[in-house]
């Protein structure tokens, strides 16, 4: 075999090493690029804490607005819907201490970026919760005859 002819075959190889080399580096390339998946539809919403409320199960609920609270824990959104969770199972103290933690939050934030309504349901509640007991408590039985 010529030595031309061997530099030929040599240079095929080359070129199909290259090809090969760039087919492989390409296909990564790609690969690294793809969309990424939505999120899980399990993942916690800024709206949970007050979706399918029944007084029923208000436990269950308080439970999932913790973990909205826990994800948004610069909102004051959130602990003012737990605030009415708490209120609705006569946790008054629990109820309380999320309105003072929602009116902190809320004073840090620019007037322009805390929601009328939001704004309006913490002054309601601050003077509910200076007044003293958010619930009445539980009116004894009258006794039968």
């Amino acid at each position: 075999m010529s030595a031309t002819a061997t530099d030929n075959r040599r240079g095929r190889l080359s070129a199909i090493d290259l090809r090969a080399t760039a087919l492989a580096a390409l296909s990564l390339l790609l690969l690294s690029c793809q969309e990424q998946p939505l999120p899980q539809q399990d993942r916690v919403r800024r709206d949970d804490c007050l979706r399918e409320v029944t007084l029923d199960r208000l436990d269950d609920q308080i439970a999932i607005c913790d973990e909205v609270v826990a994800a948004y824990p610069d909102d004051p959104g959130p602990r003012n819907e737990r605030y009415l969770l708490h209120s609705l199972a006569g946790n008054d103290d629990d109820a309380c201490a999320d309105l003072r933690e929602a009116l902190r939050l809320a004073e840090q934030l620019p007037e322009n970026e805390l929601d009328a309504q939001l704004r309006s349901d913490l002054e309601v509640r601050r003077d509910l919760c200076a007044k003293g007991p958010l619930t009445s408590p539980p009116t004894p039985l009258a006794p039968s005859p």
